[in-house]
């Protein structure tokens, strides 16, 4: 089966997945809320924003070696692909064992951490806590066995077991809040269905992967286990800075704020992160097919598919930037009160960083296909460090807004350098167009923009279901018309077209 085939495959699961998860996901965001409150949300919020900053301790060691993976793979070198993948379940073990201590250690501290939390006792914080530790370090003894499949273009496997696992966790968790409204059931329910999905997974793919389970494994050799160590090192750098960057939001927002706004914003969160995550499935999708190219194809074919890439995020990240920037605010009124609708400013600085992010993404994506880790290893320390000056700084004079100030600017930071970085070492040519496109891109999307307000204005002066559809059809026939209108004759769009024909042809 070619690249295009298994991308296509992952992606068309992917869709399902999310899809599916993301309904069951919105029936039970919409009965917690009425049963548990706005404060075991925050909690939730929070916890899980917590233990995303302790898997930190992985440092990078899976991307670096899924880099590696690509070629033995590719090529059918068994005997490499064991000793790499010997390397990985080492590395994973002495991981969880890490975030185990350094979780455990954070326990005396969560009540700074949490800062007002309500009428939730400092010994039942401990509790849900704990399960939240149980489920991320339990991870890690399985985990790397996904790396294998998804060198193989096999992302589709992962994909469908955590599709599955949500769904009946996301059935199970609903039943249990309308029979018995208990945040610990809620919890022990969640943690029971992902331990057994990790033993399940751990099973499958020994079966569909002997070498996993082969004993005589040749160790790497000095030079290709210092290739591993110095990409570690550099991407070490990049998770902390990214940690700095991305998951100290909602702590800070926590501890400044209380632990109920981050209940708030995570309602916004939960209808941004199911868009994005469907989004997200294309363009993740392809890291292994990216990597294959990398492997296999010449320079000029890699760079063709990145600008296609980059045309196809931009279009697609444009598109959702502009109608969660119009209809967030009152698909959440609609969805749990007015009373849960946050400032205009607070949710104008996240959406402008989940656009620039979105960019991110295919950078980030194709410098790890290429395993370009080095170049930038202290850039995200810097954007860390911005992040947290301006934040800090502006969280006491602006509220939440200020937060996300911080995490524009810093994240902007990556988006001018990194270009700069894979054009010269991947493509060996000057940035110079991509920041011109990025322009032309920032253009046309700031003209519809200038169309589509006054639209929703007249349009849908109140909130009512049958105003938020008709403007989803209008927002949809003029970004998408404008921007056709201004790269329609691109290469990269004729492109994309030449693509879609021919699947739609077989």
């Amino acid at each position: 089966m070619g690249r295009v085939k298994y991308a296509t495959r992952n992606i068309m699961f992917g869709f399902a997945g999310n899809i599916i998860t993301m309904l069951a996901h919105f029936v039970l965001r919409r009965v917690f809320i009425s049963t548990l409150g706005d404060t075991l949300l925050g909690v939730e919020t929070l916890y899980t924003d917590i233990l995303t900053v302790l898997s930190l301790a992985e440092l990078g060691v899976g991307t670096a070696v899924n880099y590696n993976l690509y070629g033995p793979v590719a090529r059918g070198e068994t005997e490499k692909i064991k000793s790499y993948m010997l390397l990985y379940k080492k590395a994973y073990r002495v991981i969880a064992i890490v975030i185990a201590v350094a979780g455990l250690a954070l326990v005396p501290f969560l009540p700074v951490i949490v800062g007002d939390p309500g009428y939730i006792t400092l010994n039942e914080l401990r509790v849900y806590y704990l399960i939240f530790l149980f489920n991320t370090v339990s991870t890690y003894f399985v985990a790397y066995k996904y790396s294998l499949a998804n060198a193989d273009q096999k992302n589709y496997i992962q994909t469908n077991v955590n599709t599955v696992t949500k769904l009946i966790s996301l059935a199970c968790q609903t039943a249990a809040l309308l029979v018995l409204p208990n945040f610990l059931l809620y919890l022990l329910i969640q943690a029971g269905v992902e331990l057994a999905q990790k033993i399940f997974v751990s099973c499958y793919l020994n079966k569909k992967y002997p070498v996993l389970k082969e004993k005589n494994v040749t160790p790497l050799t000095k030079e290709e286990n210092d290739d591993v160590v110095s990409k570690v090192k550099a991407l070490m750098l990049h998770r902390i800075g990214d940690m700095a960057r991305l998951q100290t939001d909602t702590i800070i927002i926590s501890a400044f704020l209380g632990v109920i706004w981050t209940g708030m914003i995570g309602t916004y969160k939960m209808f941004v992160s199911s868009v994005s995550n469907y989004v997200n499935v294309i363009f993740n999708s392809v890291i292994s097919s990216f990597g294959n190219l990398i492997a296999t194809e010449g320079e000029e074919k890699q760079f063709q598919l990145f600008k296609v890439y980059r045309f196809f995020a931009i279009w697609v990240y444009g598109f959702s930037a502009v109608g969660f920037l119009l209809l967030l605010s009152p698909l959440v009124e609609l969805y749990a009160g007015k009373e849960r609708v946050l400032a205009t400013s607070i949710i104008t600085w996240y959406l402008v960083d989940y656009f620039f992010k979105g960019e991110r993404v295919v950078l980030s994506n194709f410098k790890t296909a290429a395993g370009v880790f080095e170049q930038d290893k202290y850039l995200t320390l810097i954007q860390g460090a911005v992040n947290l000056v301006i934040s800090l700084a502006l969280v006491t004079k602006i509220g939440m807004a200020g937060v996300y100030v911080g995490t524009v600017i810093s994240g902007l930071i990556a988006n001018i350098t990194k270009p700069i970085i894979i054009y010269k070492t991947c493509f060996h040519r000057t940035a110079g167009s991509y920041f011109k496109d990025s322009l032309k891109y920032l253009v046309v999307i700031g003209v519809t923009l200038v169309i589509l307000i006054p639209l929703q204005n007249f349009l849908m002066p109140q909130v009512t279901v049958p105003g938020f559809v008709m403007m989803i059809v209008v927002i949809t026939v003029v970004f998408n018309g404008i921007f056709l209108a201004g790269f329609g004759r691109s290469e990269e769009f004729k492109y994309l077209y030449r693509m879609m024909m021919t699947r739609f042809r077989r």
